[in-house]
This record gives C-alpha cells, structure tokens and sequence, in this order.
C-alpha cells in the first residue's frame, strides 16, 4: 500500500465533525446516488429484519430504508459523532419512555474497517459511499461478511479511479503531493468480493458530472460533505500561491460551454453471504464415498 494514500483516520473524523451542520446543503450527489442504490432494491426480492447502515451520515439512508422495511430494526454506525446529532429526531423524553412499535433506529459511532458488532446479526449491509474511507476494503469486506447472517445481503456504492479527474489532473501540474483520495477499480473490487466469500455479486458502474462556476466553488462542495484530502501524503503547510494558480489555470482548460466539469465514477454492487454447506452423512476411515453418499452394502 502507498503511504502517501493511506487515509489518517483521525483527521478523517475531524472532517466530517465539522462537515456535520451543513452537510445536507451540499450533498446532492450523495442523496441521489442514494436513490438509485434503493432503486435497485426493486429488483431484489429480500426482507431483512435487521439493517446495518454503514457511514450513515445524516441518516437520509436511513430514513429511506426505513420506509421501505417498517417492520426492520436499524443501526446506524458512522465514524463521526456529530453526524448522528444531524440524523437523530428530537424526541420528548416521555415518548423515549414508550417506544414505538416498528421501525426503531439506533445509532452507533463506529469505523466500517472494525465494526463492534457481533457475528451474523445483520441481515442487509448498506453502504452509500462509504468504502472509500476505508484504507484496507478486503479487510472492510472481512468485517462486513462477519457481522452479515447466512443468506444476507450486502448492498453498497463508492467511487472509482476516475472519480474528480479534472482536479487530479490540475493539481498534478501544480505539485507532487497527494492532493485527492485513492479510489478502486470496480474489478478489483469484484475480485474482493469474492476472495471474501460472497456470492453472486453484481457490479455495475456510471459516471455523473456536476458542473461549477468555478474551481473555488468545486473545493467549497467538497469540503461541505468533509471529502477534503485526509491522506499521509498531503502538504503539511498551505499550497502556495503560485502552485494555486497553476492548478487554477490548468483546470481552466478544461471548461466546457461556460461551466467546469467535476467527474465522478460511481460504483453500484450488491453480494450474499451463502448459507452454510450442508454435509451428507459423516465419513468413515477407508469408506468416505460409500458412508458420504450411504452406498449399499
């Protein structure tokens, strides 16, 4: 693994700490990458009766999975405290006396990578844009499989390889400092998922580009939902003026009809966790088909 890509957890969660408040304003690409993850549920005939929201943000996963299976129970985890502050209703303390029945969410501060839940008590995994915090997926894989029931489903989106590369390219002629994330190939992480255990996984891909005024405005948005760079190999101190305008410039290069573009690759997949083998009869020493298969005599 390159260190310089290695995400520092802990400026990680002071990000999105401070992302919090005005996260909702900003995050339009997450609510609607969101929307087509539900969409294709549609298509999946499964009825959970525990969901793990994994980085579930300001909740508006949560609330749309809720709706749709009122009778599951959720658990929201998510790294960042203040995150579940933005999510969680406001409750009068004499309705908390006597909880409704259905739906009940509960929240949880947690890493994806390290999960502190038992094995096999979830029965859907959902993760909107999440795993590409992690600096280990197949560990993260791991993790979610463990926590998953036999027969489960996993449900997830991230972004690939050419997730804002316009700004990697105009940051590229600037300086030689990891400025954006590192982001995986939808094939590897197929071969993840496989690796791991998981069945039948489904793996589709799209591009959605955003379109901005200007680069001031592109790092304003990104900096709202906390995906500002958090990796090792970031500049310690404050780019330069003259490297800002390099990158400025370079960007500029790229406008089309009046507007800058912002790609991102976007990443759909969905796994099960199979059921246990089932072992026909025991094996005895010497005879393993004739006991295996319970051969005549």
């Amino acid at each position: 693994m390159n260190y310089d890509h290695t995400l520092d957890k802990r400026q990680l969660r002071r990000a999105f700490e401070r992302a919090a408040a005005g996260y909702d304003r900003a995050a339009v690409l997450q609510r609607e990458v969101c929307d087509r993850m539900l969409s294709r549920l549609n298509y999946i005939k499964y009825t959970p009766d525990l969901i793990l929201d994994a980085g579930s943000g300001t909740g508006y996963g949560s609330r749309k999975l809720a709706m749709r299976f009122p009778a599951a129970e959720m658990l929201a985890v998510d790294i960042a405290l203040a995150m579940h502050f933005q999510a969680r209703p406001s409750v009068p303390w004499w309705k908390r006396l006597s909880p409704a029945r259905g739906n009940r969410t509960s929240y949880l501060c947690g890493d994806i990578e390290l999960l502190p839940l038992k094995d096999a008590c979830v029965g859907l995994v959902w993760s909107n844009l999440t795993l590409q915090w992690c600096n280990d997926m197949r560990y993260t894989f791991s993790e979610v499989r463990r926590v998953l029931q036999p027969g489960g489903l996993f449900m997830f989106s991230t972004f690939g390889p050419d997730t804002l590369k316009e700004l990697r390219q105009a940051f590229r002629s600037a300086d030689n400092h990891s400025h954006i994330n590192r982001f995986t190939d939808m094939h590897d992480i197929g071969d993840m998922l496989v690796h791991n255990g998981f069945a039948t996984p489904v793996m589709d891909m799209e591009y959605i580009t955003l379109t901005y005024d200007d680069v001031i405005s592109v790092m304003r948005d990104l900096r709202a939902i906390g995906a500002h760079n958090v990796t090792h190999g970031r500049s310690r101190g404050l780019t330069g003026k003259s490297g800002w305008q390099k990158a400025i410039d370079h960007y500029e290069t790229l406008r089309i009809e009046g507007k800058l573009p912002a790609t991102f690759e976007v990443i759909y997949g969905h796994a099960w966790k199979p059921q246990p083998r089932k072992t026909i009869g025991k094996l005895a020493a010497g005879h393993p088909m004739k006991d295996e298969f319970h051969l005549p005599e």
